[in-house]
């Protein structure tokens, strides 16, 4: 039988690794971006290259975050269901056949904030706590 000490340490690591799946990310545009919804299927054709125009003709520029952040992982498993592994070989199969390219890819939160509110058909993902008065928060459904 496990004793106290090994089930109080177990849920406080589970309890860290829950509070950490749960971690919000959310999508943004430029402030003055018509796109006010998309639907998660848009959202994941767009980050996977198979998007490059919304169903109006409006153009679509995804500003992409170093694949090594806490932010890059979170988005991909939260909007795509995807491993960094999986969302990797996607696009290693792509520009080893000639079919695609990757978003452009940022450095940090702070990084999609600027590159999103100064490119005009931008969509980005970040931490809430990165959005300013230069962002809008899109609602995906």
């Amino acid at each position: 039988m496990p004793s106290r000490l090994t089930v109080t340490g177990w849920s406080v690591v589970l309890g860290f690794m829950i509070d950490s799946a749960c971690a919000d990310v959310v999508v943004v545009v430029p402030q003055h971006s018509p796109v006010e919804r998309l639907s998660r299927e848009q959202v994941m054709d767009i980050y996977l290259g198979r998007l490059t125009r919304l169903s109006d003709g409006t153009p679509v520029v995804p500003i992409d975050q170093r694949e090594g952040s806490t932010t890059y992982r979170e988005f991909y498993q939260q909007y795509l269901g995807q491993s960094p592994a999986q969302i990797k070989a996607h696009w290693s199969k792509l520009i080893f056949t000639g079919h695609g390219q990757p978003p452009r890819s940022v450095a940090d939160d702070s990084a999609v904030a600027d590159a999103v509110s100064q490119t005009r058909h931008a969509i980005g993902y970040l931490d809430p706590d990165f959005v300013d008065a230069r962002l809008r928060v899109v609602a995906v459904e």
